[in-house]
């Protein structure tokens, strides 16, 4: 089986077993919802860190196509460590906010270099 495939799948059961054993412990009383979605979607916003950081160590010919993985993989990284500090400290409301405006503004990025790129390589 492919590695990536492999290491995703992995990151996926992780989540889905760290989020039964969060709702397990919040029905034992242990801990409350929030801090259930607290832990969820932090361990989301680090598992964008992992892609991110995945992403330049696959091989694709071009130079153009490794200066644009090389920005994917900042911007996802970037916008995962803001993503997941937002759902760890900052309130629910606001960290969705905070959260998704980050990944949103990391795509835009990554999309707007890609289109520069492409508009460089038409020019030349």
């Amino acid at each position: 089986m492919n590695k990536d495939l492999i290491n995703s799948l992995a990151w996926g059961g992780g989540i889905v077993a760290l989020a039964l054993g969060a709702s397990f412990a919040r029905s034992q009383g242990y801990i409350d919802h929030e801090t259930t979605l607290r832990i969820v979607l932090g361990a989301t916003g680090l598992m964008i860190v992992a892609f991110g950081n995945r992403i330049p160590k696959t091989f694709v010919p071009g130079a153009g196509a490794r200066k644009a993985q090389r920005v994917a993989a900042w911007s996802m990284v970037i916008s995962g460590l803001v993503y997941t500090a937002a759902f760890l400290f900052a309130p629910i409301a606001t960290a969705v906010m905070i959260g998704c405006g980050a990944v949103i503004a990391g795509i835009a990025v990554t999309f707007g270099y890609c289109l520069s790129l492409r508009s460089r390589a038409r020019a030349a």
